[in-house]
């Protein structure tokens, strides 16, 4: 195994805890050999590794691997940055894995998951050439576009999307055998962690990877270590273990340095309180013009009158139940008008024919948020013929007062679809962005997403639209206030308790009590 490293730190438990000097950005410079000089230009960079799925699923929970929806304070940003962990070490050491370890341990709910993989420039074709040969190094870090990573991890610190649909988050990994090779990079990681393998059991692994999952011959593979993957590691990657926090030896068997680790990032964490500040929320969008993507229905006497009497504490539930539902007819049949068409010609029973329109999409699928979205479902399906339905339900984190989702049942492959997502109220916004985060996980395009609401305060209307503004918001009235509680002011009420006859919370909220509204 490899030897201890010799600079100034401390083993710990299994891992090596650095001093002051040995996690010095301006090391680089002594350590690293000079690459400036030799850099080709930038060009645009496309992932050379498979995508992975957003999702990791644990025994406890669903971690969300593409971060979380963008929560923002008043000034359009997260109050707080998240965490960031550099994860470092040579080829095949086993730095997936050690990440993967972390993000089960520290079982919080989002977290980014970054591979340097992912940010290979483009080749061109003679170096396309080259990597068929073996020729070509992928172990250089002129092989990466550090520009674009620094500026997409500055993205998600900032809690901000980037094109390759992630999301900032509680929690960033990042990964990668150059992690520790770019001076700006270095200052956006709160913690660097190097993961320290055996170089006889690298090769071992990279053999079995390359010949297993890449179909090449066992001569092609040693041909490349020998000639780039053990030099680069030798100039490039291991004089980064230096700027370490922490070294790792043994990668993911060595469980006690994981823990370590988790203790430390928890107790960031805690500091940090990431978490998003309602208040400054609401207060930050009063006098601000309604979005462009809001669409209400027109308050004509009727919808007036509807809107008088369900919002009466005096109605019974079958007039309630009554006046909702024409109300939510109404809406979805607005909701339809925004959707695209295109002209058709028929021909009539009377052998004429007639310049028309029709639908110009796939299908239309519908996704209500539980449970008082799922009230909607009937008027959807009365005007929406062979309508697809889905659920979802999301509950709050009683520690980090976050919307969590607990429920999920969608339809199989709704990517091409269009989506109307249905809740009765939104007042902060919470579980719509949610929802619409789901959404675009399973890979919905966000100007496909219509978020249906039969009431929505100012504040939630603002919130979905400034996290995802392609997304269609439709309501039949928005509401200017809410509470100290985050009711909608003057409200309806609690939407499902009215519906569905159970009894309402004591504050009369119009927040469902085991699951968000938005």
């Amino acid at each position: 195994m490899s030897s201890p490293p010799a600079y100034p730190g401390i083993r710990i438990s299994g891992c090596w805890a650095l001093g002051a000097e040995g996690s010095s950005v301006e090391a680089l410079d002594r350590l690293l050999p000079p690459m400036g000089a030799g850099r080709s230009p930038r060009k645009r960079t496309t992932s050379q590794c498979k995508s992975e799925p957003p999702l990791l699923r644990t025994s406890k929970r669903t971690i969300y691997t593409a971060g979380r929806p963008p929560w923002y304070n008043e000034h359009g940003t997260q109050s707080k940055e998240a965490f960031a962990i550099g994860l470092g070490g040579g080829s095949a050491s086993g730095k997936t894995t050690v990440a993967r370890m972390i993000i089960e341990a520290l079982d919080v709910p989002w977290v980014v998951l970054l591979s340097m993989d992912s940010f290979y420039k483009v080749l061109t074709r003679q170096q396309q050439e080259q990597a068929a040969l073996n020729n070509y190094n992928f172990d250089h870090p002129d092989a990466f576009d550090f520009d674009l990573i620094v500026s997409t991890l500055q993205k998600l610190k900032q809690g901000k999307s980037v094109k390759k649909t992630l999301y900032g988050a509680n929690v960033i990994i990042f990964e990668g055998i150059m992690a520790f090779a770019d001076k700006t990079l270095l200052e956006l990681l709160d913690m660097k962690i190097f993961v320290d393998t055996d170089s006889d059991i690298r090769l071992v692994r990279r053999l079995r990877r390359d010949i297993s999952e890449r179909g090449r011959d066992i001569a092609g593979v040693i041909k490349q270590y020998n000639k780039f993957v053990k030099p680069a590691f030798d100039q490039y990657i291991q004089p980064t273990m230096r700027l370490a926090d922490i070294v790792v030896p043994r990668g993911s068997g060595n469980t006690v340095a994981i823990d370590l680790i988790v203790q430390h990032v928890h107790s960031q964490l805690e500091e940090r309180k990431l978490r998003w500040d309602l208040a400054a929320l609401a207060s930050a969008h009063q006098c601000h013009p309604l979005p462009q993507t809001l669409s209400v229905l027109k308050s004509t006497p009727q919808v007036r009158g509807m809107h008088t009497i369900i919002r009466d504490k005096e109605t019974s539930r079958d007039e309630f139940i009554f006046y909702s539902k024409r109300l939510m007819r109404l809406l979805i049949e607005h909701a339809l008008s925004f959707l695209p068409f295109q002209g058709c010609v028929v021909q009539t029973p009377q052998g004429q024919d007639y310049a028309g329109k029709c639908y110009a999409g796939k299908q239309i699928t519908g996704v209500s948020i539980l449970r008082a979205g799922e009230t909607m479902e009937p008027a959807l399906r009365a005007v929406c013929k062979d309508v697809r339905i889905g659920t979802i339900l999301i509950q709050t984190n009683q520690l980090t007062g976050e919307p969590e989702l607990h429920y999920l049942r969608l339809p199989k492959d709704i990517s091409d679809d269009h989506v109307i997502l249905m809740d009765c109220t939104v007042s902060t916004g919470a579980a719509a962005m949610m929802a619409v985060r789901v959404l675009l996980d399973h890979d919905v395009p966000e100007d496909k997403i219509f978020l249906l609401s039969l009431l929505m305060a100012e504040m939630g209307v603002h919130s979905v639209a400034y996290a995802f503004p392609r997304v269609r918001i439709i309501t039949t009235a928005v509401d200017k206030r809410v509470n100290d509680l985050f009711r909608i002011i003057p409200g309806i009420g609690n939407f499902g308790d009215r519906y569905f006859g159970t009894d309402a919370a004591p504050d009369g909220s119009d927040e469902e009590e085991v699951a968000w509204t938005s």
